[in-house]
This record gives structure tokens, sequence and C-alpha cells, in this order.
């Protein structure tokens, strides 16, 4: 089996599913810090963002691409996490970070989450592959030392991060 076959051979309720992965982002990172956050969503998906962070009283925001995986996947039982994000569409910058999670259906909730900025994950990445596709492959064990560890969290550490994100873009002035 290709590396992105499961990626390309979505069931008809992968679209739905993985929406409602993004609301949980929302939803989680607003209750974790008590409202400081506010998020917005896009009515049309065409720019390769998802969500839009902004902490009340601030300027800054933080535009997130969301890349969900679900606990149902084989990959994601074998511990490991990996997403293709199309290099046609995707154009990082400073006000826009790259959210890849694994999220547990059965609760309902965030088991691993990497945040990465686009203009780190665009360096990482490397090439795009045959398909025009640029690779995230992470593993989810709390042990591993993969590239892509710096920016793992546990869903607890998530708002806080992002949180974190943007006092950096408002230090900046983005």
């Amino acid at each position: 089996m290709r590396e992105d076959e499961d990626y390309l051979d979505k069931s008809p309720s992968a679209a739905r599913m993985g929406k409602a992965a993004e609301y949980l982002v929302a939803a989680s990172c607003i209750l974790a810090t008590g409202g400081e956050l506010n998020v917005s969503t896009s009515l049309v998906d065409d720019e390769g963002v998802d969500l839009v962070f902004h902490r009340r009283g601030g300027s800054a925001t933080l535009a997130v691409q969301v890349k969900a995986r679900m606990s149902t996947g084989v990959q994601v039982q074998q511990g490991k996490l990996m997403a293709f994000v199309r290099s046609q569409t995707f154009q990082s910058r400073d006000d826009l970070d790259m959210l890849f999670i694994a999220v547990d259906v059965e609760r309902g909730a965030i088991m691993t989450a990497w945040l990465v900025p686009s203009g780190t994950f665009a360096g990482m990445a490397g090439e795009p592959n045959n398909r025009g596709r640029l690779r995230f492959s992470a593993s989810m064990k709390p042990e591993s030392k993969d590239r892509w560890t710096p920016y793992r969290l546990t869903a607890a550490e998530l708002s806080q991060r992002i949180l974190a994100r943007l006092s950096e873009l408002e230090k900046s002035g983005a």
C-alpha cells in the first residue's frame, strides 16, 4: 500500500470527521483558557486555513490549518501520525501554523497534537512527493525523539502554546 493511499481514498465521512475535529480544537482551546481565546472558522477553505485564533483584547491573529487523524486509523493505532499538505495551496507565512492532531473518537478528545509554524514546516517537510504533497510523519510515543518532537503537545498544552504564539506575533507586529 502506498503511504498516501489512505489519504487519497477518504471515506464519505472523512470531511465530517475532519470538521468535527476542527470544532473540537476550537472548543477545547476556548474552554481551557476560560474564554481568553476566541476562534473563527472559514466559510470557504481555499487558502488552507481552518481556524483563526485571537486573544481577547489582543490584536494578533493566528491562522491554523488542521490535519486530523482518528484513533480508528491503523497508523494512529500503531502510534504514528501521518498527514499530507498540498504544496499547490500551501503558502508559509509568519501568522500561519500547521496543527496535526490525533483524535480519540470514543472519548471525543485530542490525544496528541503538533503545532508547527508554517515556515518551520516548509523547511522540515522537504520536497513534495510525486503527487505534489508535503509529508508530515511523527511518532505519538512519549519516548520518541523524532524531528517533530519539539512541536508535540498534549491536549492540555495546546491552548497555552497557541496563546504563546499569539504573544510572539503581537511582539513582532505580525
